[in-house]
């Protein structure tokens, strides 16, 4: 692990988009990707959630953003059938996805098992 180049790890969520998805989920060790859409009621409310998580979590996961309306590539492969939906990848892997809005303190203690 010490030969490993150091990574940066944003403090705001990422745009993630058919061409970058994989290139972000393979740069991180833990990302939690959240497919949404602009129409969605419950994907507005877990925004902020997002946002804050993102800051607070800053350095152990990094967060992205999917608009599954403009990826359907992506939101295909991952059978993206109800949002929101958080998918969890760990060391590039998909290992789980969530799938409602959850409040914050719900999502910040599910996240804590992938840590």
């Amino acid at each position: 692990m010490a030969n490993e180049p150091k990574v940066d790890y944003p403090n705001s969520p990422l745009k993630v988009t058919d061409g970058t998805v994989d290139e972000v989920i393979g740069r991180y060790p833990l990302v939690i990707v959240d497919c949404w859409a602009e129409w969605c009621g419950p994907c507005r409310m877990v925004g902020p959630v997002i946002d804050d998580l993102a800051k607070e979590m800053a350095g152990k996961v990094v967060f992205g953003k999917l608009n599954v309306d403009e990826n359907m590539k992506t939101s295909t492969k991952y059978g993206i059938m109800a949002i929101p939906t958080l998918l969890v990848f760990k060391d590039g892997k998909l290992i789980d996805q969530m799938v409602g809005a959850y409040p914050k303190n719900t999502l910040s203690n599910k996240i804590q098992k992938y840590l």
